[in-house]
């Protein structure tokens, strides 16, 4: 899986408030997010109603690993974006890890990100709409035997979670609503540093550790917030201002 590299975070004045693609800052100030926890905030920070189910089922004391109907709900909202798989859940990244390891995985794990065509492969795991949820592997049904059985993960996850997958849903049905006509100019004119697929702007070619830092700070100057490793993508929020695309419009232009 992609790990970040937290230390760029650390560039960031202190963070006070994060809603929809914003992050508030201490001193005022405000960046708009193009990181979005490395995805898994693309519906933004407070998606609608998933707060209250994470509310709802914290109130009922659902903090501790048991079966519950939840799970249930949980693999059926699943089955809405990937129809015909199968699924094993874990509670973070170094269980999905292991489970992979016992049941003899060893090519490199398909990623899948939302808003992007479904992925084909045999196994993959996708990037969720929830910070706090589950980690997932997708698998064929075919491969489904040669996996263990996954975690039981504790339904303060799951309800919240399983909101935010019902969320996703209803937005992937929904025509594209991001167009930025600036943004396409600029990545049309200039140098080939980035390139778009859908939402998502990724850079071109190598760059080093260096090299990145200055680019994260250019931005972050900017009122950007850019992933803090340049193997995470850059996503274009649903919504920005006109002010907002011709800023970011002139960032990804001039470099």
């Amino acid at each position: 899986m992609i790990q970040s590299d937290r230390e760029l975070l650390r560039l960031l004045p202190k963070v006070l408030r994060a809603r929809d693609f914003h992050l508030y800052l201490e001193g005022g100030k405000r960046l708009t997010d193009l990181w979005l926890s490395g995805g898994k905030a693309v519906l933004g920070h407070k998606p609608p109603k998933v707060l209250g189910e994470l509310k709802n089922a914290a109130e009922r004391g659902l903090f501790a690993p048991l079966p519950h109907p939840m799970e249930k709900r949980f693999l059926k909202a699943l089955t809405g974006i990937f129809p015909g798989r199968s699924f094993r859940l874990y509670t973070d990244s170094a269980s999905m890890n292991l489970a992979l390891e016992q049941a003899g995985f060893s090519p490199p794990l398909a990623l899948w990100r939302p808003f992007l065509e479904m992925a084909s492969d045999a196994i993959f795991y996708p990037v969720l709409p929830w910070p706090l949820g589950p980690e997932v592997l997708v698998l064929d049904k075919a491969t489904e035997a040669s996996f263990p059985p996954g975690e039981i993960i504790p339904p303060v996850l799951l309800a919240p979670a399983t909101r935010a997958l019902h969320n996703l849903a209803a937005e992937i049905r929904k025509p594209n609503s991001r167009p930025y006509p600036k943004i396409e100019k600029a990545l049309k004119e200039q140098k080939p540093l980035w390139r778009c697929k859908g939402i998502y702007l990724t850079l071109n070619g190598e760059m080093s550790k260096d090299e990145y830092s200055s680019l994260f700070r250019r931005f972050l100057k900017g009122g950007f917030l850019i992933p803090p490793s340049p193997a995470e993508p850059a996503i274009l929020p649903a919504s920005m201002s006109g002010g907002e695309e011709s800023k970011l419009a002139e960032l990804l232009y001039a470099y």
